[in-house]
């Protein structure tokens, strides 16, 4: 019988398998006693470093891994604070945006003033949008030109905003340069909270193909769709 703290095939005959690499991790890891047994291996076993790419001992290569390790942390702890920071500000300037066009009392110059606040505070390149469903006398406003019954349905259909690189949506003809639009945001404004019913879409684009990516958490835009929806309310 085979002593199981014999290293794996040493009592094979001649004709067995040779030892592989995953025979000895094995071995190790299921003999947590062998170094123990033989200290002396632990205390030899040397490694070249990848950084000074010297020889070092088992515990100066630990070492190297843990500090690595450390580094990496603080890397990821450093960006969350900086993405914490970025977000208060945001927030600050989405608050500010907000008490802007809660104090406008000229309704019809909404519309412009919501595009242009957007594209000044947020530093969005190109911003837009169309309104359906608004009373008689802002019926002559550029946002409300015919915008087809699909393009509604569409807007409906939006659960949250679309971020992602343009591929041609009829919404992106709006902009000044469609051309230019390499990633948009399509932000639906809606009746209320409530409801998926809307009465117009807001588009957000950029030249820049990451600016505004398919993964990209939505929330901001979501609070920029509620904002510019409850501003706009009185041209209903």
């Amino acid at each position: 019988m085979t002593d199981p703290k014999s290293p794996p095939n040493q009592a094979a005959g001649a004709g067995a398998n040779p030892i592989t690499e995953d025979d000895i991790a094995h071995f190790l890891l299921n003999t947590p006693d062998f170094f123990m047994r033989h200290a002396e291996v632990l205390a030899s076993v040397q490694f070249i470093s990848p950084h000074s790419h010297r020889t070092v001992s088992l515990q100066e290569r630990q070492a190297e891994m843990l500090r690595e390790k450390i580094k990496h942390l603080e890397s990821r702890l450093m960006e969350m604070i900086r993405h914490g920071s970025e977000n208060i500000m945001l927030s600050d300037k989405i608050v500010q945006w907000a008490r802007g066009l809660l104090g406008v009392t000229d309704a019809a110059s909404l519309p412009a003033l919501v595009a242009e606040t957007i594209k000044k505070q947020f530093a969005v390149p190109q911003v837009t949008l169309r309104l359906w469903g608004l009373r008689s006398e802002f019926a002559s406003l550029p946002v409300s030109a015919a915008v087809d019954d699909e393009l509604k349905a569409f807007t409906d259909g939006l659960s949250d905003p679309y971020c992602g690189m343009n591929t041609g949506f009829d919404a992106v003809q709006w902009l000044d340069s469609p051309s230019a639009a390499a990633s948009i945001a399509l932000v639906p404004l809606r009746q209320s909270s409530q409801s998926n019913a809307s009465f117009g879409l807001l588009v957000l684009a950029s030249p820049d193909t990451q600016r505004f990516r398919e993964n990209m958490g939505t929330d901001f835009l979501e609070r920029f769709g509620e904002i510019a929806s409850a501003a706009l309310s009185p041209l209903r």
